[in-house]
């Protein structure tokens, strides 16, 4: 197939695109399938391919004669295997609100039917578990983004990745679901390579910011960027606080987001600013970028990261492990930089181990571990005089 791009009448609620590539077929493909890890709905350009089920069958790619897949190829469905069971979200519409989640955010996977476009991301841990990455088009219209995927060229190597490119300039934005952290962008791009041999999918890279991106009428001439020979203009405009991320009751923003496969994190540079939202003791702080690790479903808050508490208690650290969920901050120390922890009179300070902060009693506990010293200054309660700095303090203590 030559550069010129694939046009069909879209199928009701997908906006029309420009597919551009060696095979229609070969970009028509879904996520956490066997074979390839592509997964989108509402593709522009084509009739809509729909999204995996649970058991991940793969389902068959249209395109225009001569162009689409052929039965077997990229597609077919696997025996016993269909579209999605009884009890399937409903899909999603338009005017579902911006903060709601959405039907593929439900179902924890691309759902066939909705008309907001997604990709899923599949990743294969060490101890064999399977990590999905979900990136989802809130916006339906062509008034407000684009969604499209550039395939492999001509003279692109047989196993040049897929680039999908999300662009929403509407409230929803572009959504990012990595693990318990729901991420918000303007514009994000996927780098997806082919599945390798007993793959059930593959990941990729992943790089959001604030920014646009639009189709043009005809690739430039002369152009080497993959992207620009697909006929796609893509404009990233990093930005403090346009990439918003929802962990539970913690709302996080930052500058830029990038994710790779290589070690399965997404680092979200800053400044990072966060709160928590609490009725007795609201949170508030900072760090210089969060670490997202796929593989340990952990977020961590990294380079001088300040907790502050409404109720006066300010905690510091180089790394801190924060869930949400849990209730939990993990503040580690190291020699360069100890962990601490502020009350009015009291400090509690760790040179090597950690500092567990309870963030619904607002009480912290340290445990040193091997070689690690605890100190403290601890105020009389009686008195309100600040007593003198403590000889180390018993391991979970606090």
């Amino acid at each position: 197939m030559n550069r010129e791009a694939v046009q069909m009448p879209p199928a009701e609620g997908v906006q029309r695109g420009g597919l551009r590539g060696r095979s229609l077929g070969a970009l028509l493909l879904t996520g956490a399938l066997l074979g390839a890890a592509l997964a989108q709905t509402g593709a522009p350009g084509a009739a809509p391919s729909p999204a995996p089920p649970a058991s991940s069958a793969q389902t068959p790619a249209t395109g225009p004669a001569g162009g689409g897949a052929q039965p077997g190829e990229f597609g077919e469905p696997l025996p016993g295997e269909g579209g999605p069971g009884e009890g399937a979200p409903a899909p999603a519409t338009s005017s579902s609100p911006a903060d709601e989640p959405t039907v593929h955010e439900r179902a924890g996977q691309c759902v066939e039917g909705s008309e907001q476009s997604c990709m899923s991301l599949t990743r294969q841990t060490e101890d064999g578990e399977e990590r999905r990455i979900l990136v989802i088009r809130t916006g339906t219209t062509d008034d407000t983004g684009i969604y499209t995927v550039c395939g492999p060229q001509d003279e692109d190597p047989e196993d040049a990745p897929n680039i999908g490119v999300f662009s929403e300039s509407g409230p929803g934005g572009i959504r990012i679901v990595i693990d318990k952290n729901v991420i918000q962008v303007p514009l994000a791009t996927v780098t997806q390579r082919p599945a390798g041999e007993g793959e059930q999918g593959s990941d990729g890279r992943v790089e959001a910011s604030d920014g646009r991106a639009r189709l043009l009428d005809a690739a430039p001439e002369g152009q080497t960027d993959r992207l620009a020979r697909c006929g796609v203009e893509v404009t990233p405009r990093p930005t403090p606080s346009a990439v918003k991320v929802t962990q539970g009751r913690t709302r996080l923003t930052g500058k830029s987001l990038v994710y790779d496969e290589a070690d399965g994190k997404a680092r979200i540079d800053g400044p990072i600013a966060f709160t928590r939202a609490d009725q007795d003791d609201p949170l508030s702080g900072e760090s210089a970028r969060i670490e997202i690790d796929v593989d340990t479903e952990a977020t961590v808050l990294v380079g001088n990261v300040v907790l502050r508490s409404e109720g006066g208690r300010v905690s510091k650290a180089g790394r801190v492990e924060y869930d949400d969920e849990a209730s939990t901050a993990r503040l580690f120390a190291s020699e360069d930089q100890p962990a601490e922890s502020v009350q009015g009179g009291d400090v509690l300070r760790v040179t090597r181990g950690v500092i567990l902060y309870d963030l619904e009693k607002n009480e912290v506990y340290a445990d040193a571990g091997e070689g690690g010293t605890i100190s403290g200054e601890f105020q009389d309660e009686e008195s309100g005089e600040p007593g003198a700095p403590s000889a180390p303090v018993p391991d979970g203590n606090r």
